[in-house]
């Protein structure tokens, strides 16, 4: 494929951590050529290693873009330093808030319209480039927060990105886009992170006890507590009104089960308000959220069950939406549940039933 940049110019990224070595990956995978950067000499080999890239040299022409992925309080210095050693023509970075960098750039950057904010809405738990993924982004959202001085080069040239790795693009501005992750990203981790907290101290008998609710809901809390504390202090001022709206959620509960009786229609309200507000989460290939029907099938745990399972659900020719896992505590087995459209739970049921699956339920 021909680089879309035009002239064998190519992309320069600066910070070979996940996000920085998937863009890497995405972009080799899409031809074009990719240099990387990073301050960290072994952090680049890995990176290089994984075919994210070549190393950048100070003899490499011009980059058409530098994608900057370094901490929110990095990004100024990084893009003044590749616009203005001519290292990039334009630059774009792909940190988790906008507002910060972008102040700051226009503070120290001679000419702040070289370079956009964006910011691909798609991680993992874990970090580094060997968590790097060429599909990291593959429908994800990829938000360019453009203003009035942007240069249409610059936001030609992010939008190319975001295109060639798998993205959605969306525009907003950066204070719409701090406060849009404030509420889906950032307070989640909050959340999560509290949550999960409360588990380090708790008796072994009772951690014993979790099954996929809590797994759910702490999955995202095992992120690198060093990022998150520079992107909640970075977006510090978004957070903290989401924070406030929950805690007076908290303060109704308490109230609530401290009048057991009177307090239901609170307790009702307040859960219905989460049924409400995760129907409104975006579904399967951002389309509008569906609710599925869930068949649960126990699957010994040994090599080979899982494969078979989806062969078996395949051959019954219902299209499964989505998977998950549960490990039963003390036993060899495993429940998988598979969500599929209502009305073909029964089909998918009875067809691997036949075939000498267990279904529960």
């Amino acid at each position: 494929m021909t680089d879309p940049f035009g002239g064998g110019r190519g992309v320069l990224v600066v910070g070979t951590g996940l996000v920085g070595t998937s863009v890497g990956l995405a972009l080799t995978r899409a031809g074009v050529d990719v240099r990387l950067h990073d301050a960290k000499p072994e952090v680049l080999a890995e990176a290089v290693a994984l075919g994210a890239g070549a190393p950048a040299a100070e003899a490499d022409r011009p980059a058409a873009l530098a994608v900057v992925a370094v901490p929110p309080e990095a990004v100024a210095a990084v893009v003044g330093e590749v616009l203005e050693s001519g290292r990039a023509e334009y630059a774009t970075d792909v940190a988790s808030v906008k507002v910060l960098p972008t102040t700051q750039v226009r503070e120290r950057v001679a000419d702040p319209g070289r370079y956009v904010g964006s910011h691909p809405m798609a991680g993992r738990e874990i970090s580094g480039p060997s968590a790097a993924l060429a599909d990291l982004f593959e429908g994800r959202p990829w938000v360019i927060c453009a203003d009035d001085g942007t240069h249409q080069q610059a936001v030609t040239r992010a939008l190319a990105v975001a295109r060639l790795v798998g993205a959605v693009p969306m525009t907003m501005t950066a204070a719409e886009h701090d406060a849009a992750v404030a509420l889906v990203s950032h307070t989640p981790h909050v959340l999560a992170a509290l949550m999960a907290g409360r588990l380090a101290g708790a008796p072994g008998h009772e951690v014993r006890l979790a099954g996929p609710g809590v797994t759910d809901v702490t999955r995202i809390a095992s992120g690198d507590p060093e990022l998150w504390t520079e992107i909640l202090t970075a977006n510090a001022a978004a957070v903290r009104p989401v924070l406030e709206g929950l805690r007076g959620d908290l303060d109704r509960l308490m109230a609530a089960l401290d009048a057991p009786v009177a307090g239901q229609p609170v307790l009702r309200e307040l859960l219905r308000g989460g049924v409400d507000g995760r129907s409104r989460l975006p579904g399967k290939h951002g389309a509008a959220h569906t609710e599925f029907a869930t068949v649960i099938v126990a699957v010994e745990d040994r090599p080979g069950q899982l494969a078979r399972l989806f062969a078996d659900a395949g051959a019954a020719g219902v299209n499964v939406e989505d998977v998950r896992i549960e490990h039963a505590p003390g036993q060899p087995l495993g429940l998988v549940e598979l969500d599929v459209r209502p009305g073909a739970d029964g089909e998918l049921a009875a067809s691997l039933r036949a075939r000498g699956w267990t279904i529960r339920g």
